[in-house]
């Protein structure tokens, strides 16, 4: 029998959900703006907010969806998963009060306190932007500031890195959040491990690492990301032996804790001199890091979604031995002051053997446009980093005019500078 899936959200990360799903079921899908990769994917395509669970679950009735994949962490905290659960839709993503995992960074350091998951940094929560400040003052040390909510990647402000002390009470005096989560600084280099989660059972996938920063060389505001790679194995370059089974024991932690838990558990560590420690948890893939994993993914990416809605043992998962490098495309100006509107040319037979996603793009009658976050990505794939970055690098030409690329994301020289990084900071 065949399946009828509904992916929801209209960005690079469900455009590569699609490209996983389309060829084993009957797909639909539903976001915001229309992204022509995933409508020429899908049997059919409705343009509704990716928040608004009842026309979701209107939607999900109409096609006869069987189950559901929710990309946005928005959706999920609107509770479309509750409300896809409910109407006998199964949803492969968390219900409202475990995706707060994600939701809510206060509630995310006080449950890892709580449930002795390992890797907490130290923390403290305020309500109150002057006794925040004050902490500031008073620390011993660094702190990142987070806000306590979602924003997209784009909120959280580091001091001794992005910001200094005086700025950072700065940002937080006139931020207008309610709540913040001030905790010590972890210093060392950033990766990404993805769970399929259900019934109290992971399957981990292969290590990535983004880049955040607008520019080359790590410089400039943090974005929603903007590329990564992976390696052939499940670990990176910098990693030692033992670090990657490290992370998934705090994985382990997690679901154990959370025993109704079910989707993608995407953890982000700081590897550390003493380990990897929990910069944050996602209660969704990550974008781009979905691109790094689901292409190189062998086990049907459907027998994960209806083992978990069968309570059948997840699939124990086979990939194919390549790395990746995903770079993006972004609209000008990006992250600070983006050239939303813009009408963008993208050739799609120059990116030869290399994967083109496409993310924020809105598809219109006369062509297609960008919105005010990043616009498409290309994926390279090889036998090793460097052969899926010259894939990548050569696919670029499909950018056109009126976006930018970090280039040196999966280059030799960066990968040879987070090597040195952590070697020094083990000494």
């Amino acid at each position: 029998m065949t399946e009828t899936a509904l992916l929801i959200g209209g960005g690079g990360r469900e455009h590569a959900i699609a490209r996983a799903l389309a060829d084993d079921c009957s797909l639909y899908a539903c976001a915001s703006n229309r992204n022509p990769g995933i409508r020429r994917l899908a049997d059919g395509f409705e343009t509704v907010e990716e928040t608004d669970a009842d026309a979701i679950v209107a939607f999900a009735t109409d096609v006869g969806a069987d189950l559901a994949v929710i990309g946005p962490e928005s959706a999920l905290e609107a509770g479309v998963a509750d409300a896809l659960d409910d109407a006998g839709v199964y949803a492969f993503g968390p219900r409202e009060a475990e995706a707060r995992l994600e939701t809510d960074k206060a509630y995310q350091r006080r449950f890892m306190r709580e449930a002795d998951v390992p890797g907490c940094p130290d923390f403290e929560v305020f309500d109150d932007m002057d006794a925040a400040c004050a902490y500031v003052d008073e620390y011993d040390g660094d702190l990142a500031v987070k806000p306590a909510g979602l924003t997209g990647g784009k909120g959280v402000k580091v001091i001794g890195d992005q910001v200094t002390a005086e700025e950072a009470k700065t940002y937080l005096r006139e931020s207008g959040y309610d709540r913040v989560v001030l905790e010590e600084r972890l210093v060392g280099e950033e990766f990404t491990i993805q769970a399929f989660v259900a019934d109290g059972e992971f399957r981990a996938t292969p290590a990535v690492q983004d880049h955040k920063r607008a520019y080359e060389g790590d410089e400039g505001p943090n974005t929603g990301g903007m590329g990564s790679y992976s390696d052939t194995g499940p670990s990176l370059p910098f990693m030692e032996a033992g670090d990657y089974e490290a992370a998934l024991d705090v994985l382990d932690a997690v679901v154990d804790a959370l025993p109704d838990y079910k989707g993608v558990l995407y953890g982000q560590f700081m590897l550390t001199a003493a380990g990897p420690k929990v910069v944050e948890f996602n209660a969704r893939f990550g974008d781009p890091e979905a691109m790094n994993t689901l292409p190189v993914l062998e086990t049907p990416f459907i027998d994960v979604l209806t083992a978990a809605r069968d309570g059948d043992a997840l699939p124990e998962l086979e990939f194919s031995g390549e790395a990746t490098v995903c770079k993006y495309a972004v609209p000008d100006g990006y992250p600070t002051d983006p050239d939303g509107g813009a009408r963008i040319a993208v050739d799609e037979e120059s990116v030869g053997d290399a994967l083109l996603y496409y993310a924020s793009v809105d598809e219109r009658e006369d062509g297609i446009y960008t919105t005010t976050s990043r616009s498409f990505a290309v994926v390279g794939r090889g036998d090793s980093i460097a052969a899926a970055e010259a894939e990548a690098d050569a696919a670029l030409s499909a950018a056109g005019d009126r976006v930018r690329i970090r280039h040196d994301i999966g280059k030799p020289e960066l990968l040879e500078k987070r090597t040195e990084h952590m070697a020094e900071l083990r000494e």
